[in-house]
């Protein structure tokens, strides 16, 4: 005698959990490259890149694309693309700015010009990954923000409104319907597209690719060489290692989340821990109950987010929505892990797509994120421009971390260029106040951020006053 179906919801969502690694999906790849040595002794060259995330990798390699002369060094403290740059959700944003939103609200006077970049600088990446042949499956597919409360169709609305006001024709608004027939959850009212200026990519390979075509370039790489100190030396920089020192006319920093060699930037970041469930491939059956076949990034429009994406093999990753700050701000590997958060992503999963119950989770992790007050990068420069920096990216460094590459590259060389003129580029977000009224304010802006989604919307006196302040937390 067959079973009777059991109904959606009546296995409890943690079960999916089961047997889960807890590792980073992209980096448990049997591909992944081994590491370059470590380096041994002292080194000399015209530019060191500090951090083998995207921001260093596209600095070392822009860096060559501009003068294959130029002799380039780039160490990392672990192994190329092992931080943020291969534990997130592969989503390649041509914003600069957080959003339309966020730029609006911070730059309006230069929106345009921001915006024009960005999508400039989403088809370099584009046209990089074709040229240096990075199989990173990049999909422009673009992405989908989600409204699932009341209050935020009207928000979307106002979104397109704007978006068409800056001649940003790419932008789309869905009613449920539309939407539902791009993607089905009982979960969703409205969307907004943005067609063609976000890519779904896979991280991890995106890291490797430009690791490989900086090698290709002439870059020499030292991975296990973390950075602990920088000094001037005569006329240029001296950088030290646990082996040994390099010497370097300019030095350009990518090491966003982590300590900055440049210590008055540390108050203007804090680490936030981001976490991420990936399921298991999905089959014909359960493809067709959800559609998705356009393959967009989706996202929902809450303060406390989800963000979630199809991959190159079917499976979904899901994540977002906790923003876990520890205490002090540090970075360390015991806590990228949060189960309690993977237990609430699970439930929120299956929130979202009840269809898909029996659905399980292979990866489950975490990672920091470099986050600050203004919620996208700021840059600058030390010891009398011999050194350059760019952090901030705030979750959205996918994309602008080339963008923050080339402006390093043009403040090092001392170049005025229509970036560098940026009023974005040449400001800094507020710090961030010392502990403990950094944890108290953090903690004070989780729980009104809850509250707000909660109460449609509606933002409590604490968060007018951040938005008048021009101050957030975000990821």
């Amino acid at each position: 005698m067959a079973r009777a179906a059991m109904p959606y919801g009546s296995v409890d969502p943690v079960h999916a959990l089961a047997d889960a690694e807890p590792t980073p999906f992209w980096l448990a790849d049997p591909g992944r490259p081994a590491a370059e040595p470590a380096l041994v002794g002292d080194e000399t060259c015209d530019l060191l890149v500090v951090g083998g995330g995207y921001s260093g990798l596209w600095t070392a390699l822009i860096a060559k694309e501009r003068d294959p002369q130029r002799d380039v060094v780039l160490i990392e403290g672990a192994e190329v693309g092992w931080a943020a740059s291969g534990r997130n959700g592969g989503f390649c944003a041509a914003s600069l700015t957080h959003g339309l939103g966020n730029g609006l609200a911070r730059w309006p006077g230069e929106l345009a010009t921001l915006e024009a970049l960005g999508i400039k600088n989403l088809d370099a990446i584009e046209h990089a990954v074709a040229r240096y042949h990075i199989d990173c499956a990049f999909e422009r597919t673009g992405e989908i923000d989600i409204a699932t409360e009341p209050h935020q169709i009207a928000e979307l609305k106002e979104a397109a409104e704007e978006a068409a006001e800056l001649g940003l024709t790419r932008h789309r608004f869905l009613d449920q319907d539309e939407l539902r027939a791009e993607v089905d959850s009982p979960t969703f009212r409205a969307g907004l597209w943005d067609r063609d200026g976000v890519a779904m990519l896979n991280p991890a390979k995106l890291a490797w690719g430009l690791k490989q075509a900086c090698l290709g370039y002439g870059v020499r790489i030292y991975e296990r060489t973390r950075a602990t100190a920088l000094s001037s030396d005569g006329l240029g920089m001296a950088v030290r290692t646990p082996y040994g020192r390099i010497f370097a006319r300019h030095v350009a920093l990518g090491t966003n989340a982590f300590p900055s060699l440049v210590k008055r930037v540390r108050p203007y970041i804090v680490p936030v821990y981001d976490h991420a469930l990936m399921t298991e491939p999905l089959n014909e059956e359960q493809l067709a109950a959800i559609g998705w076949k356009n393959r967009q990034g989706l996202s929902d429009s809450n303060n406390h987010f989800h963000y979630f994406r199809i991959t190159a093999d079917n499976r979904i990753l899901w994540g977002g929505y906790d923003i876990v700050y520890r205490y002090g701000g540090g970075v360390r590997a015991e806590y990228d892990h949060h189960p309690a958060t993977y237990e609430k992503l699970a439930r929120h999963f299956f929130r979202c797509f009840p269809q898909l119950e029996g659905l399980r989770f292979t990866h489950t992790w975490g990672g920091a994120i470099d986050t600050c007050a203004r919620f996208s990068a700021f840059f600058g420069t030390a010891h009398a421009g011999r050194v350059a920096y760019a952090a901030g990216y705030t979750g959205l460094g996918v994309g602008a971390t080339r963008f923050g590459a080339e402006v390093m590259l043009d403040l090092l060389a001392g170049e005025r260029t229509e970036r560098t003129e940026l009023e974005m580029v040449r400001s800094k977000p507020l710090p961030f106040p010392p502990e403990p009224l950094r944890w108290a304010g953090i903690g004070i802006t989780q729980w009104s951020m809850t509250r707000a989604d909660t109460h449609g919307g509606r933002r409590n006196l604490w968060l007018k006053a951040m938005d008048k302040l021009g101050l957030g937390f975000d990821s």
